[in-house]
């Protein structure tokens, strides 16, 4: 009798981003027969981390725990790579599988090319065209496709982008995004445990019912500086407008942290709170009317809730939604942000173009498609 085949496959991140939009390929490999599954941490970010595996009832098999203050590009690079090697001395994959832009996805995928180990990349194939914006994360992801055996590419113009760079079309795979499976089963979690919506109505009870609810996130590094300046301005501007109230969950860098409690701390209006875990943020943003934003994973979760998203980048790796309407590139300037998010709270007919729009990143079924084509790769040659 033959024996069953078994591929080993390691799952890799290191930040919360990365955690959510990989939980549920892990969850699918874990229930499909055939696989030997194994979740390896970098810990890029480490308190982040730790709550969406709580979550999504996630483990660590392996843990780099990299975290370290004030560390540097290189530095990380050279302890993920280092790292990883370590992982693969005691066990070795068939398989491993990155996601996203991250320096723990180059670096992994470095090392396990380093080893012959096959990389499959998860939200393959987005592309800025410019190396520097967003910094590192454009050159991050572009070094990982040359690195990987298998692309799995969320839309069609992601595997299109990889085409041109002559990544063979039988690598490719269009899936969707993991995102829109994770943020469906987080709205399944929240809606099944009464206690929750409860929880998040106390916790958030400094909200008011009538005033419309403009929810901010901005961490990117090339925003730094002038950037973040401006920001914060028009964050100030229209937290003056009576109607609105604004909650900025701040990111923990100190590059953000900075100009946002120099400008709006005190603010009437302007709810500065630390950062949320993921089930409180997706309540904020079910809640909301409005997202301010320059962070990839809320240009793909929002237009799934019907909430209108103004990103505050020059540049975006995701032109799928601002071509659907669901998104507006307004970048880190004052007066684009005020003018766009007046007109999204004064314009009824503007507002609702926006909200129902078609979310270009899937149905929620990504996760199975990837766990299809590791089947066929893995299990049936």
């Amino acid at each position: 009798m033959e024996k069953e085949k078994i591929a080993k496959v390691l799952v890799v991140f290191g930040t919360r981003p990365e955690a959510i939009k990989m939980a549920p390929v892990v969850k699918g490999l874990k229930r499909a027969e055939g696989f030997d599954t194994r979740v390896c941490l970098t810990g890029q970010h480490r308190e982040m981390l730790d709550q969406v595996m709580k979550i999504f009832g996630l483990t660590a098999d392996f843990d780099l725990e990299v975290m370290s203050s004030n560390q540097t590009l290189t530095g990380l690079t050279c302890k993920v790579l280092q790292g990883m090697q370590d992982v693969f001395a005691q066990w070795k994959p068939d398989c491993v599988l990155v996601q996203g832009d991250t320096t723990t996805v180059f670096a992994a995928a470095l090392a396990a090319f380093y080893e012959k180990i096959d990389v499959g990349h998860v939200e393959a194939g987005l592309r800025t065209g410019c190396r520097y914006s967003p910094f590192p994360e454009e050159m991050n992801r572009c070094l990982a496709s040359r690195l990987s055996m298998l692309h799995f590419a969320p839309t069609e113009l992601a595997k299109q982008n990889l085409l041109k760079e002559n990544v063979a079309v039988h690598d490719v795979f269009v899936t969707g995004n993991t995102v829109v499976d994770a943020l469906f089963d987080a709205l399944s979690y929240i809606d099944g445990h009464d206690q929750l919506p409860r929880q998040f109505a106390e916790k958030f009870d400094f909200l008011h019912p009538q005033k419309r609810l403009i929810l901010v996130t901005g961490h990117r590094r090339e925003n730094f500086g002038e950037g973040f300046l401006d920001i914060c301005h028009a964050i100030r501007e229209l937290a003056r407008r009576e109607s609105v109230q604004i909650v900025y969950p701040v990111h923990l860098n100190p590059n953000v942290r900075k100009p946002v409690n120099e400008i709006l701390k005190g603010e009437k209006d302007v709810h500065l709170i630390e950062p949320l875990d993921y089930l409180a943020f997706i309540y904020l943003m079910r809640r909301s009317y409005l997202i301010l934003t320059d962070s990839g994973g809320v240009q793909e979760e929002a237009p799934s809730l019907g909430k209108p998203v103004l990103v505050m980048r020059d540049t975006t790796e995701r032109p799928e939604a601002v071509e659907a309407g669901t998104v507006v590139l307004v970048g880190p300037h004052r007066d684009k942000i005020a003018a766009y998010a007046k007109k999204l709270l004064d314009d009824d007919a503007y507002y609702e173009s926006m909200a129902r729009a078609h979310n270009p990143y899937g149905d929620g079924r990504a996760a199975g498609r990837i766990v299809e084509v590791l089947k066929q790769r893995y299990l049936y040659h």
